[in-house]
């Protein structure tokens, strides 16, 4: 009899599952995972490990603290693990593609240190997906001028973000959200609390601008904000639906 896939070996311990289940709302380092596992760093330093080598997650040096590694949930990677793992058992059970994500009215806010390329994309990336339900927000806790590679890169999208403005995160201070998305290190340190928020949502993203590589580092980090806003409004839907429920 042929042994388990590898998407139930990986995820089907308990505490790798709750693991999972933490990074899949925000990136975490190893000591806010252990606090919200209530386990031992130790213990849980050897299933991430288990994870990573998986390819269910990924860790990236943070950019704040160096000490820091902030594990990000890879879901797509998670996506073709399990619909091989149905299909191993049976045919049948291969998933079917997701549907696209219904947009839900939500107040977004992203932040990150300069308000110039990661959370201006994410922003505008949002609201072209929100098709006008969605509110999209952007600041920084140090803001400067708009990236022009930033620009082109979401001009390429078909995303005019010509017209943006830097914001600093004091514009809103005491507004509501139903998201505070933090997408810098540095900027997840100091970020202030916002009615209707409990804790906010962190993605570890690197600062394209910081990168040598240029144009290919902000394509790239394009990419990987499309694969988060595609997520993101995955949540969105769920959350207001079970409201609707409620």
């Amino acid at each position: 009899m042929p042994a388990p896939p590898l998407f139930v070996t990986a995820a089907g311990h308990p505490l790798r599952w709750r693991l999972l289940g933490e990074l899949a709302r925000s990136d975490l380092a190893v000591r806010e995972l252990t606090a919200a596992v209530g386990e031992p760093q130790n213990l849980v330093s050897y299933h991430l490990g288990r994870l990573r080598r998986a390819g269910l997650v990924s860790g990236r040096r943070s950019s704040a603290d160096g000490r820091d590694t902030y594990y990000t949930l890879d879901v797509a990677g998670c996506g073709r693990l399990l619909d091989a793992a149905g299909g191993a058992l049976h045919p049948a059970l291969h998933r079917r593609p997701a549907e696209p994500a219904v947009p839900a009215a939500a107040r977004v806010l992203f932040l990150c240190t300069g308000n110039s390329s990661r959370s201006q994309m994410a922003e505008a990336m949002l609201r072209d997906r929100g098709a006008g339900v969605v509110e999209a927000y952007s600041a920084g806790s140090r803001p400067k001028a708009v990236h022009p590679l930033a620009v082109s890169v979401m001009a390429a999208r078909g995303i005019d973000l010509s017209g943006a403005r830097p914001k600093h995160l004091d514009e809103f201070t005491g507004t509501a959200f139903d998201f505070v998305i933090t997408l810098c290190d540095r900027v997840k340190e100091v970020c202030p609390e916002f009615p209707g928020v409990s804790r906010a949502v962190h993605w570890s993203i690197p600062d394209p601008a910081a990168d040598p590589a240029g144009l290919p580092a902000f394509v790239q980090v394009a990419d990987q904000v499309a694969a988060r806003i595609d997520v993101l409004m995955h949540t969105i839907a769920a959350r207001t639906g079970k409201e609707t429920q409620s």
